[in-house]
């Protein structure tokens, strides 16, 4: 039996089989599948929402720093296992001791690498299945970058 993720992965190819679509809208996709019986998912429980709404907005705190007046992300995840249950506890960087921090950022860290895997992987198939056309180059030293985006004038500052 397939995956649940592998049976939409399924159902996606049908519907652009169907309708002949290269460009696809997931909530298009969505009715769809409802109108082809697939069941609806539960409600989310209320609590698990709000705890989600609140996780974002900690997330999407910024502060500026009192030396540089650059900002800095306020609350950071750090990821707990009890049992087989894994969840997130929250740190503010201000008050952390620095093995919290330090391990958010490795996971932050992780994430990028993981992506830069991604990213390298998908244009190696791109420009192997393309071969005739001008090949997708995807330089992963982004020390350039980030000094760039550092001296970009205050209101090009962003904090991800």
């Amino acid at each position: 039996m397939a995956t649940k993720r592998k049976q939409m992965q399924n159902l996606i190819r049908y519907y652009k089989d169907q309708t002949g679509k290269t460009e696809v809208d997931m909530r298009e996709v969505a009715k769809f599948a409802l109108s082809s019986g697939w069941q609806m998912p539960k409600p989310k429980d209320p609590l698990d929402r709000l705890a989600a709404e609140f996780s974002q907005a900690a997330r999407d705190e910024i502060r500026h720093d009192q030396i540089t007046g650059r900002p800095y992300r306020a609350n950071h995840a750090i990821p707990i296992t009890q049992g087989k249950i894994q969840y997130h506890l929250w740190v503010d960087i201000d008050e952390a001791p620095r093995k919290h921090i330090y391990k958010s950022l490795i996971m932050r860290r992780e994430q990028m690498v993981g992506d830069g895997v991604s990213l390298t992987l998908d244009a190696q198939h791109w420009n192997n299945v393309n071969p005739e056309k001008e090949p997708i180059q995807m330089l992963l030293d982004f020390t350039d970058d980030v000094e760039w985006r550092l001296n970009a004038p205050e209101e090009d500052e962003k904090v991800a």
